[in-house]
């Protein structure tokens, strides 16, 4: 399968890690979390509820793109889980990997603080989920990508994901 390195992005809370790594296991590429590239600082500030600002997120967002080509660069379709919440973020990624296509993960506000309530051990509070939901800037036309709806069960949102990726226009 031909497919452009992926990232799946959204919300905390909308299954972007658990989608991604289904991509990668059904497509045989390789899953990466882009939460394991953060600075300590950043994971740091998160822990405490405190909501990363631009400038925290920019070096990290950069590191995120130069990862996806180097790893996209070894044969195997990369699919990165990464909020990329903002347009000038998803830029600073394309900036270093340009062939990236943006899975959009997208459900209801009950959804996703449902999702946040049953999660255990994760470092993002779901008392940020207003403000990344503030934050989230939409995939414009212009913009590879596509938008799915997280109903239904994994395999399907994946199913949707994959289909939409095959689909992929390149680079605007």
């Amino acid at each position: 399968m031909d497919l452009p390195p992926i990232v799946v992005m959204g919300v905390s809370g909308s299954g972007k890690s658990t989608v991604a790594e289904g991509i990668a296991d059904r497509v045989g590429g390789v899953y990466l979390d882009a939460d394991d590239f953060h600075p300590k600082a950043n994971v740091a500030k998160m822990s405490q509820g405190v909501p990363l600002n631009d400038a925290d997120r920019a070096p990290w967002l950069d590191i995120v793109g130069k990862v996806m080509r180097t790893r996209q660069g070894e044969g195997r379709v990369v699919v990165m889980a990464c909020s990329a919440l903002k347009r000038k973020y998803r830029e600073r990624i394309r900036a270093e990997e340009p062939a990236a296509f943006f899975v959009l993960l997208t459900g209801t506000r009950e959804e996703l603080e449902r999702r946040l309530q049953e999660r255990h051990g994760h470092f993002m509070p779901p008392s940020l989920l207003d403000s990344q939901l503030d934050t989230l800037e939409p995939l414009a036309s212009d913009e590879n990508g596509a938008t799915i709806n997280i109903h239904g069960t994994k395999e399907q949102v994946v199913d949707r994901a994959i289909e939409a990726a095959t689909h992929s226009r390149g680079p605007a």
